[in-house]
Parts: C-alpha cells; structure tokens; sequence
C-alpha cells in the first residue's frame, strides 16, 4: 500500500495528497509530525530513498539554522536531530512498495504511483 509521510500545514504535502487522492488508488496517510518516526524506521526510510540523512533535512528550520547547522553531525546525530525534530523532516514522503520518493516538486510522486 501506499504511504504518504504528511503535514497538512505543508502546501506542497497538501498538494501530494491531492495527487494520491485524484489517482484513486488506496494509501495510508502517516502524519508524522504526531506518529514521529523511530531512528530505526528514519534510517530505512532515508536508505529506501537513496539519500543521505542531510538531505532530508529542512534546512531553512529555525532549529537547524540556530542550533544544529553549525555543529559537524554525522549521519546518526542527524537521523537522532530528525526524530527529536520532527518538523525538520522534508515532506511529503510517499513510498509504494520499495520505492520512495520526496513529492518536492509534488509531480515526482507520479513517478512511482
């Protein structure tokens, strides 16, 4: 089934909901920001995604730019920053299957739907 990591404060996670709604098929609305992922699930979302765990990061996020963006984390201390700060998790995040992919622009989640 489908999963969409979801704030719906976000405009461009409003807009991946719409896309997987107008699509008609099934999928499960994760709203992390109150469902916050383990450090476990972030690492195999963030493998799942083929990235590196700053690339998930919100990077304009007045907690990363005044407290975390000067500090030389690594790949753990950066997934541990995401779980304790939920909000710095990019968003939306849509997986299907064993695909993953950040709806930024919101029409990249056509590519795996």
């Amino acid at each position: 089934m489908i999963k969409i990591y979801h704030n719906n404060r976000c405009s461009k996670s409003r807009c991946g909901l719409e896309i997987l709604e107008k699509s008609g098929k099934e999928f499960e609305i994760v709203k992390y920001l109150e469902d916050v992922p383990t450090h476990k699930e972030l690492k195999g979302l963030i493998a799942l995604l083929g990235i590196n765990p700053l690339e998930l990061v919100r990077k304009n996020e007045s907690i990363w730019k005044e407290t975390l963006k000067s500090k030389d984390l690594n790949d753990e201390e950066i997934i541990t920053a995401m779980v304790e700060n939920p909000k710095l998790i990019e968003r939306p995040i849509i997986i299907n299957g064993n695909k993953a992919v950040i709806g930024r622009p919101p029409e990249k989640i056509l590519d795996i739907i």
